[in-house]
């Protein structure tokens, strides 16, 4: 069943929303304001979350909460990824949720947290030891990111390949299993009491094959995604059912975001939409269809 329905992926990284247009956030707080209404007259219990955001910013936090955005929410999320792109040290993590916890009271959230083996498998089989570790007991839910390594002929979702260089391919490795389908060393010491973060791409070949591992794991609780780019292609509610079908034993958080080029300010998928309340549609169709009204439900929202 879908557990929570996500507003936006990283607002606060470039290769998510486009900043440049909104820098002070304005139009992406009043996006995600209109959004949670619009959940939330239609389907009050479920959990809207905000976020994730990266960089860990107790600052973009506190703008957001000048807003007034804290109150249509019931829980923030973050992201961290200390072992790969961030400045700070993997046993910061106490502190990096600390520091939103002193200045916001709602749940915290991790998101997206991961390792990958871009280096050597052995490093990513400590970053998960010791992200469960340090975060098991601390915050009430979180998601390794990710199951399944991107194949190389892809393309990471970064604006920044070129500045980043060879932190650029460890986007790649981010999996308990590599491109081939091969297990990884480091999927031996995933703890099921995690959720995976998984994003599947539209008619990703690969849904059936994470499933069966998902299942083989033990995991419940699973944090994907809905693009409302998407949303936008012709017969696309035929691979969002039949995707949500086979999603219907987990617990999902359904994470919603990109614009359609067509309806932003910019024909790109972070900018802010022209019109927020486009957005807001979107959002109460995915809840209609998937939480409310859904022939997959296994309980009532």
């Amino acid at each position: 069943m879908v557990e929570a329905i996500k507003i936006w992926n990283e607002p606060n990284n470039l290769s998510h929303w486009d900043f440049t247009i909104d820098p002070e956030w304005k139009e992406f707080s009043e996006m995600a304001r209109i959004a949670a209404i619009s959940i939330r007259s239609v389907a009050p219990t479920v959990k809207i979350i905000l976020g994730g955001i990266s960089p860990i910013d107790p600052q973009f936090i506190s703008l957001l909460a000048s807003y007034g955005l804290m109150e249509y929410y019931d829980a923030v999320a973050i992201h961290g990824f200390p072992l790969d792109w961030n400045h700070w040290m993997i046993d910061e993590w106490p502190k990096k949720v600390k520091q939103i916890r002193n200045i916001c009271q709602l749940p915290i959230w991790v998101t997206e947290v991961g390792a990958s083996s871009f280096g050597a498998e052995e490093v990513q089989v400590f970053g998960l030891k010791r992200t469960n570790e340090l975060l098991m007991n601390l915050v009430p839910n979180i998601f390794w990111y990710s199951l399944l390594d991107l194949p190389p002929t892809w393309e990471a979702t970064t604006r920044h390949r070129e500045s980043e260089g060879s932190a650029y391919y460890r986007h790649f490795y981010m999996g308990l299993i590599d491109a081939n389908g091969k297990p990884k060393q480091a999927i031996k010491y995933f703890d099921p009491g995690m959720g995976i973060c998984q994003w599947f791409h539209y008619e990703d070949h690969r849904l059936l094959f994470a499933i069966e591992w998902l299942k083989k794991l033990g995991v419940r609780k699973l944090r994907t995604g809905i693009s409302w780019a998407d949303w936008h292609r012709k017969d696309a509610t035929k691979w969002f059912d039949f995707k949500m079908e086979k999603l219907k034993d987990f617990d999902t958080t359904i994470t919603l975001c990109f614009t359609p080029p067509s309806r932003g300010k910019r024909a790109t998928v972070t900018s802010p939409p022209i019109y927020p309340e486009e957005f807001a549609q979107f959002a109460v169709d995915i809840v209609k269809r998937y939480v409310i009204d859904s022939k997959y439900k296994t309980d009532k929202t």
